[in-house]
C-alpha cells in the first residue's frame, strides 16, 4: 500500500504530514476510547495520555491551517488550551462552551474531528478551509448555526451564562466553559457566577476553565501579573470551593523564560507528564463539579503554544499570513501528524460521548416544554377604572411559572418596583433566606441579581437552550444587559431548531421617572430595538393598556426564535381597547382608537401608553376647529415595514407577515400624519417610510428632573398644544 492511499479521505487538503512520534508503536496499537465506549478508561492510562497529545497537536494544526487558508482568524488563544479541550473529549465530555469568540477556529476543528461538521457538508480539511469565514460557512466567531456547538460567542463576558443555563436545565451533564484571561477583566463573569451559586447552590455541573495564557488581544492580560497563589485566592474569594491549577512551567525542561511557557517545546517525556496532569486535573474537576462542588480548572500555558507565534502576536492572522509564509509552514510541520495518527485521533473523537456532538449535545434536541393551557386573561371594561398594565401581565406570568417549573423571571431592580409584585407573591424570589415578608425562599423562580447582565444573561441563555423565561428591567438600565440579549436573538434567527422566544418587559419608562431625573430617563434604548427590527425576528411591542399587554404576552409566550420586547407603564392608565383589538393590532401593527370626520383628516400614529394622553387632548382641540382626527396606537411596528425592508426570509423560523398597502392606507391615510412617541423617533420609521401624507414626528429629546409625566413630556415638546398646532400647520 502506498503512503498516498493510506491517507484517510477526511485529510484531503492537509498541507503537511509528519512522522510518528518516538516510541509511538506501544501507544497507538488501538484507539484509547475502545469500540462501544464513550471515554477513555483512565486519565493516567499511558495510551490515553499519548493519544491526547496527538489530539492536541491535531487541534492546533487544524486551527492554524484553517485560519491561514483565509489569512484571517484567531489561532493563538485556543492553542494554549488545546490540550484541555482534547482531554475533555477523551474523557467523554462534549457539551463544551466558550466565552471567547476568538476560539472559533479551534472549536470548528474540534467539531470537524468528531464529524459534526459533516452535517453541514464539510467532510475534508480542504472544505473546512474553503468555508471558513465565508457566508453559509464557518463564521469568524461562533454562531447558532454550527452543528455541535452549543452557544454563540461574540462580546467577552457572556459564555458563562450559557454554561449555567445548560447546567440548570440538565442535571448530571457537565458544561465546561472556557474563559480567557483577557475576558476575565469583564466584571460580569464573577458576579454572575456568584449570584447564580447563591440562588441555585445545588447546580454546580458547569465548569469554568480559565485559559490563563498571560496575554489579551494586543498586550499582556491584566491578570498576567498575579501569582499562582493570588489567582487561586481570587477564585476562592468568589465562592469556588475547588480550585485546580495546572501550570505548564512546572514541567518545562526547555529553559523557557517567563511565567508562561509552551508545552509543545518540552521533551516528549515532559509532554507526556504535562498531558497526564491535564487529563487528571480535568477528570478531577469534572467529577468535583458533577459531585456538587463549585469548581474551576485553571490551565496556565503561554498564548500561542504550538502555533506560528507566541504571546499577543499569536492572537490574529493578518493579510500575508498565508499557507506559504515561512513561520506558518514551520509551525504546521512541527505539529504535523502521520496519516495513521490522524485516523487514530478521528476514531477517538467520533467515539467520544457516543458519537458526533451534532447528534449528542443538549442543544441538538428540542427541550420538551410543559403545556401551559389557556392563559387566564382578564378583560377589563373599556373606559372603566384605570389599571396598571404591568400588574395585569404579572398575573399571566405567574400562571406560566406555575405550569412550567423551569420558567425563570429575572429582574435587577425588583418586581415590586415595576408594579409586578404579584409575580413575587406567586412565584417567590429565589434566595437562601426564607422570608415571607419579601416572598423569598430557596425554591423561587424569580431571579434578582443587581446586574442587568446577570439577569438578561441567564434569561436569554435559558431561552436559547430551550426554556421559557422573562427578563424584566427598567427601560433606563436595560442597556447593560442588551449585548447578550442581542447575541442570543441573532443566534435564534439562524438556529437549526425551534426554541422559545426570549421575551422582555421594560417598565418605568422615562415619562414615569420624573423625580429621579435624567439618570432614569433613557428611552434612547429603543433605538437599539428599532435598528434590530430589520433582522427579521425582532418584535418590539407597545401595548396601550392593561388589556393590550395581556394579549401581547399571550402571543409572545407562544412564539419561537424571536426577540420580543414589551414596553409598558407601571402607572394606572385608562383602558382603551378590547382584547380582540390588540389581537388584530398584533397582525396589522396598530389599532384605531379614535376616528372622527372633518373638513380634513389628521392621523396621529402613537407609540406608547402615556403618550396617548396629550394626543387625545389635542384631538379635542382639532375637532373643535372642524378637523377630523384618527388616533392609531402602534402595537407592533415591525408589522408596518414593507417585506423587503426586513431580512425575514433569512430566519430559520420565518415570519413573513407585514401590513399590505391597502391596510396601511386604512390605518394611516389622511391629509397629514404625526408620529408621536415617548421614546426614539427611529421606532416610527416604518410609518414615516410608507406614508405619503405631509408628516412630522414628536419624540423624546432628553431627560430632566420633573414632578410629573406631563412635565417631562412638556419638556420634550409632547403637549396637546404643540401637537394640535403642528397638525394645523401641516394641514394648511
Amino acid at each position: 500500500m502506498t503512503v498516498a492511499s493510506a491517507i484517510p479521505a477526511f485529510c484531503q487538503g492537509i498541507q503537511h504530514f509528519g512522522e510518528n512520534l518516538a516510541n509511538s508503536e506501544q501507544y497507538t496499537t488501538e484507539a484509547a476510547i475502545k469500540s462501544g465506549n464513550k471515554a477513555i478508561s483512565s486519565p493516567n492510562d499511558a495510551k490515553a495520555v499519548f493519544q491526547t497529545i496527538l489530539a492536541a497537536d491535531a487541534l492546533r494544526y487544524l486551527t492554524l491551517q484553517t485560519a491561514a487558508t483565509k489569512q484571517s482568524g484567531h489561532p493563538g488563544g485556543f492553542a494554549s488550551i488545546a490540550d484541555t479541550i482534547a482531554a475533555l473529549v477523551m474523557l467523554g465530555h462534549k457539551n463544551i462552551l466558550t466565552e471567547v469568540g476568538h476560539h472559533a477556529p479551534g472549536f470548528y476543528s474540534n467539531m470537524f474531528l468528531d464529524r459534526s461538521l459533516e452535517d453541514m457538508g464539510i467532510k475534508t480539511v480542504q472544505q473546512m478551509g474553503e468555508r471558513f469565514r465565508e457566508m453559509h460557512g464557518l463564521l469568524g466567531h461562533l454562531s447558532g448555526q454550527i452543528p455541535g456547538l452549543l452557544n454563540p460567542a461574540g462580546p467577552l463576558g457572556q459564555g458563562q451564562h450559557f454554561a449555567m443555563a445548560g447546567a440548570k436545565l440538565h442535571p448530571g451533564v457537565l458544561f465546561p466553559v472556557t474563559i480567557g484571561d483577557g475576558g476575565l477583566g469583564e466584571p460580569y463573569i464573577m458576579s454572575s457566577f456568584g449570584h447564580f451559586n447563591t440562588a441555585f447552590p445545588q447546580v454546580t455541573n458547569f465548569l469554568p476553565i480559565l485559559v490563563w495564557n498571560g496575554y489579551s488581544q494586543e498586550h499582556h492580560s491584566m491578570v498576567s501579573t498575579k501569582t499562582n497563589e493570588e489567582m487561586i485566592a481570587y477564585w476562592q474569594g468568589n465562592g469556588f470551593a475547588e480550585v485546580i491549577l495546572v501550570n505548564a512551567k512546572d514541567y518545562d525542561d526547555s529553559n523557557q523564560a517567563g511565567e508562561y511557557v509552551d508545552s509543545t517545546q518540552f521533551s516528549l517525556a515532559k509532554r507526556l507528564a504535562f498531558t497526564q496532569a491535564i487529563l487528571e486535573a480535568t477528570d478531577k474537576a469534572a467529577k468535583s463539579a458533577l459531585g456538587g462542588t463549585l469548581t474551576v480548572l485553571i490551565v496556565k500555558q503561554l498564548k500561542g503554544a504550538g502555533v506560528h507565534k507566541r504571546g499577543a502576536k499569536s492572537h490574529n492572522l493578518y493579510p500575508g499570513d498565508n499557507l506559504e509564509k515561512d513561520y506558518i509552514v514551520s509551525a504546521l510541520k512541527e505539529r504535523a501528524l502521520s496519516p495513521e495518527a490522524w485516523q487514530l485521533v478521528r476514531t477517538n473523537f467520533e467515539r467520544s460521548a457516543g458519537g458526533p456532538a451534532s447528534h449528542n449535545v443538549v442543544t441538538e434536541k428540542v427541550l420538551p416544554l410543559p403545556e401551559l393551557g389557556e392563559l387566564p386573561l382578564t378583560e377589563y371594561e373599556v373606559h372603566g377604572d384605570k389599571k396598571v398594565a404591568t400588574t395585569a401581565m404579572g398575573e399571566l406570568v405567574v400562571h406560566v411559572g406555575q405550569k412550567d417549573p423551569n420558567f425563570v423571571i429575572a429582574n435587577a431592580d425588583g418586581n415590586a418596583a415595576s408594579g409586578i409584585n404579584n409575580i413575587n407573591i406567586g412565584l417567590k424570589i429565589v434566595h437562601p433566606t426564607v422570608d415571607d415578608l419579601y416572598f423569598q425562599g430557596p425554591g423561587g423562580q424569580v431571579y434578582e441579581p443587581l446586574s442587568e447582565d446577570a439577569c438578561s444573561g441567564l434569561a436569554a441563555g435559558l431561552a436559547l437552550f430551550g426554556s421559557r423565561t422573562l427578563w424584566c428591567s427598567y427601560e433606563s438600565f436595560a442597556i447593560n444587559g442588551l449585548p447578550i440579549w442581542q447575541t442570543v436573538t441573532q443566534a435564534m434567527a439562524e438556529l437549526r431548531r425551534p426554541t422559545p422566544s426570549t421575551i422582555t418587559l421594560f417598565t418605568a419608562g422615562a415619562l414615569e421617572q420624573g423625580r429621579n431625573g435624567w439618570t432614569h430617563q433613557r428611552p434612547e434604548i429603543e433605538n437599539y430595538f428599532a435598528g434590530m427590527m430589520r433582522n427579521g425576528n425582532i418584535f418590539p411591542l407597545f401595548p396601550c393598556d392593561a388589556n393590550s399587554i395581556q394579549v401581547c404576552y399571550d402571543w409572545a409566550v407562544k412564539t419561537s426564535n424571536k426577540g420580543i420586547t414589551i414596553t409598558a407603564s407601571k402607572s394606572p392608565l385608562p383602558i382603551r381597547t378590547t382584547l380582540e383589538q390588540t389581537r388584530q393590532g398584533l397582525q396589522d401593527g396598530g389599532i384605531v382608537l379614535h376616528d372622527s370626520e372633518g373638513k380634513k383628516k389628521v392621523v396621529f400614529a402613537v407609540i406608547g401608553d402615556m403618550t396617548l394622553i396629550p394626543v387625545f387632548d389635542a384631538a379635542l382641540h382639532l375637532e373643535s376647529e372642524g378637523i377630523g382626527v384618527r388616533i392609531v396606537s402602534i402595537i407592533s411596528p415591525r408589522r408596518l415595514y414593507r417585506p423587503h425592508d426586513v431580512a425575514w426570509e433569512t430566519c430559520s423560523e420565518k415570519d413573513s407577515h407585514f401590513l399590505d398597502e391597502q391596510g396601511f392606507e386604512k390605518l394611516f391615510g389622511g391629509d397629514a400624519l404625526i408620529g408621536v412617541t415617548g421614546g426614539t423617533s427611529a421606532m416610527l420609521e416604518p410609518v414615516i417610510l410608507r406614508s405619503n401624507s405631509k408628516r412630522d414626528t414628536f419624540a423624546w429629546k432628553r431627560g430632566e428632573t420633573a414632578s410629573s409625566a406631563g412635565q417631562v413630556m412638556e419638556f420634550n415638546g409632547l403637549t396637546a398644544d404643540a401637537l394640535s398646532k403642528r397638525a394645523s400647520e401641516l394641514l394648511a
